[in-house]
């Protein structure tokens, strides 16, 4: 069950990450779950370095952390995407 969650939460940021940045990314939806599962792991590390891991009630600062990683891998993903598919263009 625990993956089953860890995809619709990349799901769910992953999509928020592309509504986020502006312009039109390129990359198909499923990057955009493994995006977003891995701004989820970044922004929880950082969210355990600053030790607001852990919080009564809803962990809202965890959450925008997670949703911040998420938007820096997403952006990042999206311009290597571009780069990788455009080479391969280039070189049929």
């Amino acid at each position: 069950m625990s993956w089953l969650w860890a995809i619709v939460v990349g799901l769910v940021l992953g999509l928020i990450a592309k509504a986020i940045i502006p312009g039109k990314q390129q990359i198909p939806l499923w990057l955009t779950v493994i995006f977003g599962m891995l701004g989820s792991v970044l922004g929880n590390w950082a969210a355990t370095g600053l030790g607001v891991n852990e919080t009564n009630g809803i962990d809202w600062i965890r959450h925008l952390l997670q949703l911040a990683g998420a938007v820096i891998v997403v952006a990042i993903g999206d311009r290597l995407w571009v780069s990788m598919r455009g080479r391969r263009k280039q070189t049929i």
